[in-house]
């Protein structure tokens, strides 16, 4: 998968860095699907589209850095991210599990 498919001035472009490429633009465009939904509620907003591509980037980066290039910092700086996204994607879809079957309670309560 490192091998060179195309090289447009320089810039040699193998399948791994289309892996790569299509990870940074969804960890990217994640925030245009935020910035487009917080702008529709008028509040911030972070649907669960921005979770999804925000775990299906990391994750496509962090195996370009494994896999593609072997970079231990790539590797730590992508790693985080991958496990913030899937804890807050988790958190979603079962706060969205319990809401659908009315066990959703919304109130937070504090110890004393």
């Amino acid at each position: 998968m490192n091998e060179e498919i195309l090289n447009l001035w320089g810039l040699v472009v193998t399948p791994w860095k289309i892996i790569g490429f299509l990870g940074v633009a969804l960890f990217a465009g994640r925030w245009f699907v935020q910035l487009h939904f917080s702008h529709k509620a008028r509040k911030p907003t972070f649907p669960l589209a921005f979770w999804y591509m925000s775990l299906s980037g990391s994750l496509l980066v962090l195996s370009y850095f494994i896999f593609g290039k072997n970079d231990s910092v790539g590797i730590l700086s992508n790693l985080s991210p991958a496990l913030i996204a899937g804890y807050n994607l988790f958190l979603e879809v079962t706060h969205r599990k319990r809401t659908l079957n009315g066990n959703g309670d919304e109130t937070v309560e504090s110890s004393p």
